[in-house]
């Protein structure tokens, strides 16, 4: 049993096929299936399920799923642990993370970090979440931050949750409420930004499966265009708890509960190769990135004061 079979077999259960994973993995078919072989071979069953145009996990396959990942999780550990002795020599540290996060979390870890570290260069890169993953997995980041990334090359490590938050000026008239139903929402004046993104998908789909249509008064570019546009009473929208730290604490947004819908809920992800610790300049950052991400403020616990008067 080697390492890279392992990976291989949680390849294809994660992409749903062969073909799919030989893609991931940037080999071919016939060694993915070659490497499939040889594991069902060095343990002695078979762990999928042939004859369908996609390959289901047969039982001992579905046993072995849980082990596979823990092997990796052990031998990612084992590496790192190596690592770690290394101390820190400077150098260069990239970094690829989501434009929000580029705007309201790093720009604190930096400033920080460049205190404690100053003879390491940072490289920062922004993008979406799969560019992100990409500039991972192609070797020009060491470690990535945005939402949600999981891949078979990569380990994750989740930061915190980062959900959608429907906020407006506090002294919109329709800001007074504290729950609301999303019938309601329906007619409010909503700012949309970045069509087509995770987070616009996420509002829009909110909508559609209770098969209303929302009213979409604005759509802009970016995070920050829309939570200005909301700052100017202009109408209400689904925002990023990370871009709403200072505004919920200061009381210059209100969060407002949707009691009948589900929570637009995301998570903040650090990612790094599997096969490539992380070096001791990385791993300072991550400490940093964990702080950061702690500190958030809760919107729950905010919510719970919002009959305070506005000051």
């Amino acid at each position: 049993m080697e390492i890279d079979q392992i990976e291989t077999f949680l390849a294809v259960v994660t992409y749903g096929g062969f073909h799919r994973a030989a893609e991931a993995l940037h080999v071919s078919q016939p060694a993915v299936s070659g490497r499939i072989r040889a594991l069902e071979s060095s343990l002695g069953v078979a762990l999928f399920t042939r004859g369908r145009a996609t390959p289901s996990l047969s039982p001992a396959g579905k046993t072995f799923r849980p082990h596979a990942e823990e092997l990796l999780r052990v031998v990612a550990r084992a590496r790192q642990a190596v690592h770690e002795i290394q101390p820190l020599t400077g150098g260069a540290l990239r970094i690829a993370a989501a434009l929000s996060v580029c705007t309201y979390l790093m720009p604190d870890v930096m400033k920080e970090y460049q205190a404690a570290y100053p003879k390491v260069m940072v490289h920062l890169r922004s993008g979406n979440s799969m560019q992100v993953l990409k500039m991972v997995l192609e070797g020009e980041a060491d470690i990535g931050v945005a939402r949600s990334l999981h891949h078979p090359e990569v380990e994750t490590m989740t930061l915190r949750d980062d959900p959608l938050i429907l906020v407006g000026h506090p002294a919109h008239p329709m800001a007074s409420r504290q729950q609301v139903h999303l019938e309601e929402v329906e007619s409010w004046p909503l700012i949309f930004y970045d069509r087509g993104s995770s987070d616009w998908t996420l509002s829009q789909g909110l909508f559609r499966r209770a098969g209303l249509l929302p009213n979409a008064v604005l759509e802009v570019e970016t995070i920050e265009a829309a939570k200005r546009m909301v700052e100017r009473k202009l109408g209400f929208g689904f925002l990023p708890q990370i871009a709403l730290t200072q505004e919920l604490r200061q009381g210059k947004l209100v969060a407002i509960q949707i009691v009948d819908a589900e929570p637009l809920s995301r998570n903040l992800d650090v990612i790094h190769p599997r096969h490539r610790p992380l070096a001791p300049e990385a791993k300072s950052l991550l400490r940093l990135l964990r702080t950061a991400a702690d500190t958030a403020l809760p919107v729950r616990k905010r919510a719970k004061r919002r009959n305070d008067p506005v000051k």
